[in-house]
């Protein structure tokens, strides 16, 4: 067995592992990342790029369907499915290689296997076995099992249903949460007869629920058949089809995709050996840090506690890097990391929700406007979307926002960085704006919590 050592280690290349390397690397340490598929791990090539490549196919598609509105005549549009999943694959190509390039011009060495802790906190691949001051476990997640349905032949995950090679005819997706809820708007649109079931009783049930009634329209006027507070049972998957039961109705469709949730990817890591504690949930428990219970090893992303968002994954890889080069970091706060959904209307929100505002006993105040209310709205059809500000009102803390409506993803940011330097809606209220923009609508709805709305 060759012995090989290194300042850092890092297992997977994922949005966690390909940022922790090059900091790492930017930091004058050695550094050799392993993964044992692809580079740029699940997000890059079966998940977050590839579904927002289909579902950017279904934005502009939609877009070209409604140009009527806008005095454009065209042709009724069609869908090329081969051809929108070529670029799909080329999105992800030119990514992946760009990784890729990253780790060359940064001198970091890629080794692919599978990689294993030892209880001497050394790392094994294959007949390597690899030493380094700092370990960072980036391994991300794997789905969870269903209890009563089995994956296999027509019922698929979420990283297949982003791979379809023909657009299905019959689809139904279970769980509305961002991930079904993405699967289902992007397929609906391009023309899959689609339904959506929940075992809750609201779609994006994590969400605000204001933000979720908008969001409940508007897949239903895709065309979706959305069934909340009903599971299903009585799974069976055929060469050709599945069926099911739902609220007592038998169902027949080509594909069934479970989205319902992902676990820690941490089976082939060995932490028992290496002596690594993990949480009830099954996560590795780190403190703010990024340290794991074992001394250099380091824990990132889905494998730690908090939402499993491929930028949460990207800042912890930095604060464990830097942490083990001697640098001061400063923990993440959960609740305040952005979160997006990409399905149409498009999510955005961080912070808290209204309900959890009051359940935690503040003084909340809500500033709340819908996009109508600024020109812009008009200007790019979107007049149902809102913008919904949860704040306190002693000291104008800006406890949460929440976006829904065109650009939703990008608006948030505004308020994330707001609250990250320490801000509050009064502040966002006194801000100029530029006109016409969407953001005129965060604007307003600052100045509605503030208690002076103008164009409402």
């Amino acid at each position: 067995m060759a012995a090989r050592t290194f300042d850092c280690v890092v297992i997977g290349a994922g949005p966690g592992g390909y940022v922790a390397a090059i900091r790492a690397a930017q930091l004058g340490m050695a550094t050799a990342v392993i993964e044992r598929g692809a580079v740029g791990g699940r997000c890059l090539n079966v998940a977050c790029i590839p579904a927002k490549a289909v579902l950017r196919a279904a934005d502009i598609l939609s877009e070209v369907r409604e140009a009527g509105e806008f005095g454009i005549v065209v042709a009724e549009p069609t869908v090329d499915f081969a051809a929108l999943m070529a670029r799909r694959e080329k999105v992800v190509s030119t990514l992946t290689g760009g990784v890729s390039g990253l780790f060359k011009k940064n001198k970091i060495e890629l080794i692919t296997g599978e990689a294993t802790l030892t209880d001497a906190g050394t790392v094994r691949v294959g007949d390597d076995e690899l030493s380094a001051k700092a370990i960072i476990l980036a391994t991300g997640s794997v789905a969870r099992p269903v209890p009563g349905i089995d994956f296999g032949g027509r019922v698929i995950g979420t990283e297949e249903a982003w791979a379809f090679t023909e657009l299905p005819g019959r689809l139904a997706v279970l769980g509305a949460g961002p991930s079904g809820s993405e699967i289902a708007s992007a397929y609906a649109r391009l023309g899959s007869d689609t339904q959506l079931f929940e075992v809750l009783d609201r779609v994006l049930p994590t969400e605000d629920e204001d933000i979720s009634k908008i969001v409940a329209r508007g897949l239903s006027r895709q065309g979706i058949k959305v069934h909340t507070e009903t599971a299903i049972e009585n799974v069976s998957s055929g060469k050709a089809s599945v069926s099911f039961t739902a609220a007592g109705e038998q169902i027949e469709v080509d594909w069934l995709v479970l989205a319902v949730g992902r676990g820690p990817d941490v089976a082939s890591l060995g932490l028992d050996a290496a002596g690594i504690a993990l949480s009830e949930r099954g996560l590795i428990d780190v403190d703010g840090a990024q340290r794991t219970s074992r001394d250099g090893v380091y824990a990132i992303g889905d494998l730690t506690a908090g939402p499993a968002l491929a930028h949460k994954a990207s800042d912890e890889g930095i604060i464990a890097v830097e942490t083990a080069a001697g640098l001061t970091t400063h923990a993440l706060v959960h609740v305040d990391i952005p979160r997006a959904t990409f399905c149409a209307p498009n999510v955005a929100s961080f912070g808290l929700t209204e309900a959890q505002a009051r359940e935690a006993g503040h003084d909340v105040v809500i500033g709340k406007v819908p996009y109508g209310a600024v020109g812009a709205g008009t200007i790019y059809g979107d007049r149902s979307g809102i913008v919904k500000l949860i704040g306190e009102s002693r000291y104008g803390e800006l406890l949460g926002a929440h976006i829904v409506g065109t650009r939703a993803t990008e608006l948030i940011q505004e308020l994330v960085n707001v609250r990250a330097l320490e801000g509050g809606y009064a502040e966002v209220a006194r801000i100029v704006h530029g006109h016409p923009t969407l953001s005129e609508a965060v604007l307003e709805a600052a100045r509605d919590a503030d208690g002076w709305l103008i164009h409402g």
